[in-house]
């Protein structure tokens, strides 16, 4: 049984997902995994399955808010899906085989860039290219696009099964430059496709029992909330300044669970 402190510290995590998500059509698992590791001493494997299981819930609730904006364009897009579909399985199959200190410390690793890319270019490159498109556009999908999607879906999806990242922010990146969707329709359907690839993810650690099913639920209850309302409010808020405050903290976050592998 959890005391009610833990219940505490579930909810806020699985609220802080829900906003991360709702907001940014990001995966809330960069906040996740690394909250239930250093708040609540998980260990990586469980964090990360326990992790991709509360993205399925916060990026459904977040697809299906954008879905009645008229925000979600998915056809195109599938190609994405497809690859990612199979790369999850192949990279929880692959996380299985590394011990929780490697996998932490991967983790970690894969935080700090990612925080980098989301300060220097991600968000503020991703809302300069939709400033040049009309709310109107739809992406014209050539056979050179659909390859390049469903490479780059193989590799979300990788980084999806081995480090639990459901690959939001990569996903969007995806659909702004290789599919050119427009800003609130990339981060609509990038959501719907976070949430297939982070099904599929679930999937694969759920066979090796690498989940904790009631964190997972509790958590769920202030990621639906959250979520829902993030998406809703998602056009007052700025990407740009958003998106740079996450890669601060992302960077940070990432830091810390290295350096608490060898400060413990």
């Amino acid at each position: 049984m959890f005391s009610p402190i833990t219940i505490v510290v579930i909810l806020i995590i699985g609220a802080a997902a829900g906003v991360v998500t709702g907001i940014m059509g990001g995966s809330g698992v960069v906040v996740v995994v690394p909250a239930l590791t250093l708040l609540l001493g998980f260990e990586a494997q469980v964090a990360i399955g326990t992790s991709l299981l509360i993205n399925v819930i916060a990026a459904l609730v977040t697809a299906f808010v954008y879905y009645r904006h008229g925000n979600l364009y998915v056809r195109p897009a599938l190609w994405i899906a497809l690859g990612s579909v199979f790369g999850a399985q192949a990279g929880s199959l692959f996380a299985d085989m590394i011990p929780p200190l490697g996998m932490s410390n991967l983790f970690g690793l894969f935080l700090i860039p990612m925080g980098i890319l989301l300060w220097v270019r991600g968000i503020r490159g991703a809302a300069t290219l939709a400033n040049t498109l009309t709310d109107t556009a739809t992406p014209i999908m050539t056979t050179r696009n659909k390859l390049s999607a469903l490479a780059l879906g193989l590799f979300v999806g990788i980084m999806c099964g081995l480090f639990g990242a459901g690959g939001g922010v990569m996903i969007l990146l995806i659909l702004l430059f290789v599919l050119h969707y427009p800003m609130h329709l990339a981060v609509g359907t990038s959501s719907l496709i976070m949430a297939i690839t982070a099904i599929s993810g679930t999937v694969g650690y759920s066979i090796r029992d690498n989940i904790d099913i009631f964190t997972a639920l509790i958590a769920g209850v202030a990621t639906v909330l959250s979520a829902g309302l993030g998406a809703r409010v998602a056009n007052k808020v700025s990407e740009v300044t958003l998106g740079r405050s996450i890669g601060v903290i992302l960077a940070a976050l990432g830091i810390a669970m290295i350096a608490t592998q060898y400060i413990s």
